[in-house]
């Protein structure tokens, strides 16, 4: 049986940020393969460079050199347009801040996705993330605002903002960063879920109790990987 390619594959990625006159190295000599449907952690100190290889991975920041492929395409020089697009529809994004719409309730932060992507008409919007906030228990909820909502729920609605268009990869920042232990488990228990649902899970912590969550643990220091 052929065995099917990586969905992530880096070789010989550098990141060198100007900042003034000298040059800042977050990223030196990075080759990393992860397979479709892995779920990975990153670890490693601040400065270490797990959040500019996260960045990388999102299509949100591009390497100095070296070779991304995504799924099997080239991503490492595509213009910025191209690159929207393909975040919007491979990559979902979860960050320890939430980063949802303080005026806007849980079903609108979710359904915010469709604007940036594919047309869809409001019935089908409205039914897709109305589902999408049922399968992370938030069928309760959909209505309300943020500052209704506890840290636990606020992840959960943007964890299913980052589903709405049933993305193959799923990149979370420190989801348990800003949650209570008991909200914390809650949410890993939802990313076990969909790992075992089929989604490829890259996960930056600096919890290892969080990062046992992962079937794999890669660390970074001084802009390596180990």
């Amino acid at each position: 049986m052929m065995k099917s390619s990586p969905i992530i594959s880096l070789r010989n990625i550098k990141k060198v940020y100007k900042l003034g006159e000298v040059p800042l190295v977050a990223l030196q000599d990075v080759s990393l393969d992860i397979e479709t449907g892995e779920f990975v952690a990153i670890m490693g100190s601040s400065g270490s460079g797990k959040s500019t290889l996260l960045n990388i991975l999102g299509c949100l920041d591009r390497p100095t050199s070296g070779t991304y492929l995504l799924d099997g395409e080239d991503v490492t020089r595509l213009d910025p347009d191209l690159l929207a697009g393909i975040r919007n529809r491979r990559i979902g994004f979860v960050f320890q801040n939430f980063n949802l719409l303080p005026r806007t309730s849980a079903i609108e932060n979710v359904e915010l996705l469709f604007y940036y992507g594919t047309v869809a008409a409001f019935r089908e919007r409205r039914s897709r993330a109305s589902q999408i906030l049922e399968c992370v228990g938030l069928a309760d909820r959909m209505l309300h605002y943020p500052s209704q909502l506890s840290g636990g729920q606020q992840q959960r609605v943007a964890i299913a903002r980052a589903l709405v268009n049933n993305p193959p990869l799923i990149l979370a920042d420190e989801p348990t960063g800003n949650l209570d232990s008991r909200s914390g488990a809650e949410i890993m228990a939802l990313f076990n879920k969909l790992h075992a649902d089929g989604k490829t899970i890259v996960m930056v912590t600096h919890d290892p109790e969080v990062a046992r969550h992962a079937q794999r643990i890669i660390h970074t220091k001084d802009g390596r990987i180990s």
